[in-house]
């Protein structure tokens, strides 16, 4: 779907706020499920896609998240919600969803007849990716942590084997995901406000989500009202972020 007068990405970037009050007019349902779908195509870490998206609609529901959210002004006046959940949990089904897509792609033959690439790329699912997830407890992890940096005093290592680690990971990709969502509205003129101040328990009581999920940011969406902003935007002078080396 290509809205007409779409803003560049440039221009996207420079118009999106973080907006705390929104116009009581509804948004096109579409347009966010489309925007949604262009957060999917966000880098992601080894290709897992360890995230979900619930597209909230339903007055009741908004109302129940505005709630866990402290009725803060962005979600009492949003006109939808989109809450991005980090999934981990769900490795394993990702990384067969991988296997199958990269089989798909070399065609109906024996495994045997597989190239030296093709069959790297399938042990990389098949073997690396459950040495890095598996874990029991926090043990197994914690086990594989102190072997890697045994192995890093003589070779360059992967080191972030823990599982605490590993949820980082799949926290950084879902926040690759949501920035994707974000501009993306911004290019159709649609608002946002990413909220990271909310009852976590409450919310996945309200969509229904495993304990083991964990809840990466809620997004407010609508149309920013005049006060809308609250100010003019600032930044930290760039000389004081960017090194070149």
């Amino acid at each position: 779907m290509v809205v007409a007068n779409e803003k560049t990405v440039s221009e996207a970037i420079q118009y999106r706020r973080s907006v705390r009050n929104f116009k009581k007019e509804s948004i096109d349902d579409q347009k966010v499920r489309e925007c949604i779908r262009l957060a999917t195509l966000a880098a992601t870490s080894s290709n897992m896609q360890l995230w979900e998206f619930y597209h909230i609609v339903s007055p009741e529901i908004l109302i129940q998240l505005s709630d866990a959210s402290f009725n803060q002004g962005a979600a009492k006046t949003a006109q939808q919600m989109v809450v991005v959940v980090a999934r981990k949990d769900l490795w394993r089904k990702r990384m067969q969803s991988n296997i199958a897509f990269l089989k798909s792609q070399y065609g109906d033959k024996p495994a045997s007849d597989y190239s030296k690439r093709e069959k790297f790329a399938l042990n990389y699912y098949k073997k690396v990716m459950p040495s890095i997830y598996a874990d029991f407890l926090g043990i197994l992890g914690m086990v594989k942590f102190m072997a890697f940096q045994i192995i890093g005093i003589f070779r360059p290592i992967y080191r972030q084997a823990r599982r605490s680690d590993m949820r980082i990971v799949a926290q950084k990709s879902a926040g690759l995901a949501a920035q994707n969502f974000m501009i993306s509205m911004a290019a159709i003129d649609y608002d946002t406000c990413p909220m990271e101040g909310f009852d976590s328990k409450m919310v996945k009581k309200t969509l229904n989500l495993p304990s083991s999920s964990e809840i990466n940011m809620i997004i407010a969406c609508g149309l920013r009202e005049e006060n809308g902003i609250y100010g003019e935007r600032f930044r930290i002078p760039f000389e004081d972020v960017y090194f070149k080396k």
